[in-house]
């Protein structure tokens, strides 16, 4: 029998990818756990395994194809051996079968009237729904369902890699949302779940924003030799319609502070002068101690350390902080997990390991997605202060200036000191103004007074 190869759904927000290169060509075998092709997303380049076995019959993407949907077939799998899934039309012509010899078998009552696909199919009446099935359709049904007749509960599809991962975590493998074809549990959810982890919820969309007008085409007010027009890849239009969304739906307000970062500076260098050459090396970045400085401050004020969901805010245990990287395509924020626990050494070795690995569209949904908080840097450009839109499902996002020589009053005196000034942007669903407040003046201890992270 053949079955379809569908585009995987590799991460929780794809909704369409592209197939970048096709490692399988039509006549190969393959075996579950192989890696099939290579797919693009909005945010990275993923390896697709199989989770069948059986000889590849057709390729019906080709490579290179973008704006492939997902569940849309993408090639064909020839089976070699009839499975627990059984041919599935075959399946279903003995289902009609069945049905048809029970309906003629059986005497009809004048009362009854003419039947009608609603109730021959348990839509009508609780006297039809009631009706035991026929012994061939319980025997077809379950070789189409790949139910166990005797076995509580459902089956669980999971390919043997994830199996042997999940038992060596310790992962309860009933407990993993799978995202491959048919729901299948491959590799990279096994790899994303924590061990014990509940399955995941899949979160509803927004509310649908109404009452606005859309905006017109700006090729309307151009003569088409004033302009170039360069398509949108996958990740712009992945960054448009969230920000678009995030903008709309969360109620943003901010908060800005000034703060002094003579004595950061001042650490930063002794620091990285007593970096030991070769193997162990480090050099450290004002970025570096804002991110230990946000995990500190979202322990101290857990507030702030939260999700919004239509019935309930996630309060995290953890300190999960994503710093946004400014990509030649795009934008990316992959995620230093359980920061407060980390020293700055170990911060910035993980920043760049990721900012590396995210140019080259290597970082795994598990890298990027998810958090507690974001952090976007562009002081390095020279601005002074900027707002920044909040990354779902995050309810706040630091954005932060250069630090600059400013004069400023202290002790009645106007002085040179070095100066950053941040803004918060908070989403007031999850995060009170008070609240943000408290949080920055935590964050701006941290920064002026850098031993007291030590504390």
């Amino acid at each position: 029998m053949s079955t379809q190869i569908l585009m995987p759904a590799l991460s929780p927000t794809m909704e369409e990818g592209k197939i970048a290169r096709w490692l399988v060509k039509e006549g190969d075998e393959v075996h579950s756990g192989d890696i099939l092709a290579e797919i693009e997303t909005d945010k990275a380049v993923m390896e697709f395994e199989a989770v069948d076995e059986g000889r590849i019959g057709k390729i019906l993407v080709p490579e290179g194809t973008e704006g492939v949907k997902v569940n849309q077939p993408i090639a064909e799998l020839i089976s070699e051996d009839g499975d627990a899934l059984g041919d599935i039309s075959s399946a279903m012509k003995t289902i009609k079968d069945a049905v048809g010899a029970e309906a003629k078998a059986k005497p009809r009552s004048p009362l009854e009237g003419e039947p009608n696909s609603r109730s021959e199919f348990g839509g009508g009446s609780a006297t039809n729904a009631a009706k035991p099935l026929p012994e061939a359709l319980r025997a077809s049904s379950s070789a189409v369902s790949g139910l166990n007749p005797q076995r509580e509960g459902r089956r669980i599809f999971a390919s043997p890699l994830a199996k042997r991962i999940a038992a060596q975590r310790g992962i309860d493998i009933s407990s993993v949302h799978g995202t491959g074809p048919r729901g299948r549990i491959v590799k990279a959810d096994v790899e994303s779940a924590k061990p014990g982890a509940a399955k995941p919820v899949a979160p509803q969309a927004g509310a649908p924003v109404t009452g606005i007008a859309p905006l017109p085409d700006a090729r309307l007010f151009y003569k088409p030799d004033d302009y170039d027009e360069i398509p949108h890849d996958m990740m712009r239009k992945a960054i448009a319609k969230r920000l678009t969304s995030a903008k709309a739906l969360i109620p943003h307000f901010y908060l800005t502070i000034d703060c002094r970062i003579d004595e950061l500076l001042t650490t930063r260098t002794r620091l990285n002068e007593a970096s030991p050459k070769g193997e162990g090396a480090y050099k450290l970045s004002v970025n570096d101690f804002i991110v230990k400085a946000v995990a500190l401050a979202l322990m101290r004020v857990p507030e702030v350390n939260a999700s919004w969901t239509d019935t309930a805010i996630l309060r995290h245990h953890h300190a999960d902080v994503g710093v946004a990287v400014a990509l030649e395509f795009g934008l990316i924020t992959p995620i230093i997990f359980h920061a407060e626990e980390k020293g700055l050494v170990a911060i910035s070795h993980e920043v760049k390991q990721l900012a590396e690995r995210a140019r080259t569209k290597k970082l795994k949904p598990a890298e990027f997605e998810g958090g507690s908080f974001a952090v976007s840097n562009l002081g390095m450009y020279g601005i002074r202060e900027f707002t920044a839109v909040i990354n779902p499902p995050h309810a706040a996002i630091l954005a932060v200036g250069m630090g600059e020589e400013r004069p400023v009053a202290r002790d009645g005196k106007i002085e040179i000191a070095n100066v950053m000034t941040v803004t918060m942007a908070c989403d007031h669903r999850v995060i009170d103004g008070a609240t943000g407040a408290r949080f920055l003046k935590v964050f701006k201890t941290f920064i002026e007074e850098p031993a007291a992270m030590l504390l």
